[in-house]
């Protein structure tokens, strides 16, 4: 099955083409530490076979968490707690990244300001953001750097940046969320400096022979907002300081998405195809009928579970089992998978 089939990313081989994509917990204590429920709740995905595991969105400054219970990575004292986590993983054979995120004006956690490219809330439900200024932008380019090096120290094989569903960097990136006239807004090539610019500075803090991913969203869902083609421009413009492209969409604004089984599928299969690069799939992906659909067509390189996975965090030993795959199970489970079924 093509699905556990092994994945070579630059120095990092994947035992299957299974993903964990980054699915926010909310469950740090207040100062985004940590903790056993992390612990297990990854774990468990590596005991149950995943290939590649993307821990959850994990902020870069206090004001730029989702919320007061997101994973922190703002300072060196939250290196042991994220090591704790991919020593975890790796024990099981699993391949851990972690993803790095300012939530700019989507951020809800306590703060004296949050951040955005143009001073408009996401709706009346939130804060009015500050327009960050240049200086601004500076510091938090740098701030992605040093998040960068804490994750590189903390041991993970992977890292991918945020670049979607409306936080900072996607806020830069959609014509909705950036209605600056400086050099950091207007045209396409414009918004997708500030991209540019963190992308350059998380690659001198990340080990070159390590993959770095990027998240983005192929579109807004609106028409005001961004396109796939606008989307499919960017990656070519990045393209050469990334090694694989997750492919989602919208989060920027509120806006009516028809949702159904594999529903952002043909975005990776675009972005694969106009940008030829490596992309991850995802949206309510849940059954290895469509996992081999997407990889036997070529329409994506990985799959990415979230909900599924949640459910069922043995899904991939599972299904090994249930179609008699050769596979290496965990030692204490291996009386449950007794040969070919």
């Amino acid at each position: 099955m093509e699905m556990f089939k092994p994945f070579v990313l630059k120095d990092m081989t994947l035992k299957n083409k299974i993903v964990l994509p980054p699915m926010d917990t909310y469950c740090a204590d207040n100062e985004g530490n940590v903790n056993d429920i992390h612990f297990n709740h990854y774990v468990s995905r590596a005991m149950g076979g995943v290939g590649l595991i993307i821990v959850e969105a994990t902020a870069i400054t206090q004001n730029g968490r989702i919320s007061d219970h997101c994973l922190g990575i703002w300072e060196d004292s939250k290196i042991p707690g994220l090591k704790r986590i991919a020593e975890g993983c790796q024990r099981y054979g699993s391949k851990v990244a972690i993803q790095i995120n300012h939530a700019g004006r989507k951020c809800t956690a306590k703060a004296d300001f949050t951040l955005a490219p143009s001073a408009i809330a996401f709706d009346e439900t939130y804060r009015v953001p500050k327009e960050i200024t240049k200086d601004e932008i500076k510091e938090v380019i740098i701030q992605y750097g040093s998040a960068a090096r804490r994750a590189s120290e903390a041991g993970y094989d992977a890292l991918e940046v945020h670049g979607a569903h409306g936080y900072l960097i996607s806020e830069f990136l959609s014509p909705i969320t950036n209605k600056r006239t400086d050099e950091y807004g207007g045209s396409l090539e414009n918004r997708a400096r500030f991209l540019i610019e963190v992308l350059k500075e998380v690659s001198k803090n990340w080990p070159s022979q390590k993959p770095l991913l990027l998240r983005v969203s192929a579109t807004d869902h609106l028409p005001e907002g961004m396109k796939v083609e606008d989307m499919v421009k960017i990656i070519n413009m990045v393209k050469d300081k990334v090694d694989i492209v997750h492919v989602s969409t919208g989060g920027v604004a509120l806006a009516p998405i028809k949702t159904y089984p594999g529903y952002q599928v043909k975005y990776a299969d675009i972005i694969k195809k106009e940008c030829q690069v490596p992309t991850i799939a995802v949206g309510l992906i849940r059954t290895e009928e469509l996992i081999n659909e997407i990889l036997g067509n070529e329409r994506a390189d990985l799959v990415a579970m979230g909900r599924e996975l949640f459910r069922n965090p043995y899904f991939v030993v599972q299904t090994a089992w249930n179609n008699g795959v050769e596979y290496d199970y965990p030692d204490i489970y291996k009386p449950a998978f007794p040969g070919k079924r």
